[in-house]
């Protein structure tokens, strides 16, 4: 009954911090995870743009991850922009819809020939000519096939072994219900 009771409470250990591990790494001063690049935390100043300008062309332009593999995917966000505008990085990644609103968002997809190396892309608005800029690393070779499953299914020579194991489990279970049957009354 111990040994019950001990495991169950290091099993919601594990969970509690499994589940608060993504809100530990959260940096709380950026809360749209991103890496900016100069510019003071009230948005005034920058490179290439990227301070703060009233909502007159894209502002606090941010990236999330800062560094991130050939053919993986780029969160970049500006703000500025209501109408909406445009992300693209020559030769990285095509260009790219900001959505409309306070703050715009776009998904890039990095291009798998990409050239490994610091890079910078350009955000424009759609209602206005200005563009700033945010500089971005491109890391070389593919990233982690990360996620819940799903993506790679078992092979043939897996299925096979496990399906003997299961077989050989349950075989060896019959044996021993058998073996330590009791014997019927009457009989010795």
């Amino acid at each position: 009954m111990r040994v019950l009771r001990a495991l169950t409470v290091a099993a919601a250990a594990v969970v509690a911090v499994g589940l608060s591990t993504p809100f530990a790494a959260a940096n709380p001063s950026d809360p749209l995870g991103g890496a900016p690049l100069g510019g003071s935390p009230s948005g005034q100043g920058g490179n290439g743009g990227n301070g703060g300008n009233n909502g007159n062309g894209p502002s606090n332009v941010t990236v999330n991850p800062y560094s991130v593999h050939q053919g993986s995917t780029m969160q970049v966000s500006a703000a500025g922009c209501r109408h909406g505008g445009t992300v693209w990085s020559a030769g990285n990644f095509p260009q790219t819809n900001l959505s409309a609103g306070s703050i715009g968002f776009a998904t890039v997809r990095i291009f798998n020939h990409a050239s490994p190396g610091n890079h910078t892309l350009s955000v424009k608005c759609h209602d206005n000519s200005l563009v700033a800029t945010h500089r971005f690393t491109i890391l070389r070779g593919n990233g982690a096939q990360g996620g819940i499953g799903g993506s790679f299914g078992p092979s043939t020579a897996e299925t096979a072994i496990g399906s003997s194991l299961v077989g050989a489990a349950a075989l060896g279970a019959g044996v021993h219900v058998m073996r330590r049957r009791r014997p019927l009354r009457g009989r010795a």
